[in-house]
């Protein structure tokens, strides 16, 4: 259910303190094809690129301009997250690291630098990390 996959993704999102505009992310397959449009970006960038720098490269992403000086690599982290959260809670309910890496791996979202944010902050897809707020301040560049 489209409907129910962008409320479970923009849940998960926002209890990350991360936005997500509904007209990126409605579907998988939108949130999918954002998160490549990242991925892509950070491919050309580098992992250490912010939002606000990619949007001022010309890519597309200037509805995510409020996150400014949030790593690029930090926010597809949380949406490749999020992707497999609302995925699996729309089919079943839970998800594990190793569910996030497929469902990553299988819409070629996947990158060598993605298992290990993932690992260092298991809030992306986990909501039962309490920390998982305080993640966003984290991420910012000094």
């Amino acid at each position: 259910m489209a409907s129910d996959f962008y409320k479970y993704f923009k849940e998960n999102m926002d209890s990350l303190g991360l936005d997500c505009p509904e007209t990126l992310f409605a579907t998988k397959g939108t949130a999918i094809s954002t998160a490549a449009t990242i991925l892509a970006a950070i491919q050309q960038h580098g992992s250490k690129v912010t939002v606000a720098e990619l949007i001022g490269a010309g890519t597309g992403l200037e509805k995510l301009i409020y996150l400014g000086a949030l790593r690029a690599s930090f926010y597809v982290g949380a949406v490749v997250g999020s992707i497999a959260v609302a995925t699996g809670r729309s089919l079943a309910g839970g998800i594990s690291l190793a569910d996030v890496l497929m469902e990553a791996q299988s819409n070629h979202l996947h990158r060598p630098w993605l298992a290990g944010v993932l690992m260092r902050w298991p809030g992306i897809y986990q909501p039962q990390v309490k920390s998982r707020k305080h993640y966003r301040q984290s991420w910012s560049r000094p």
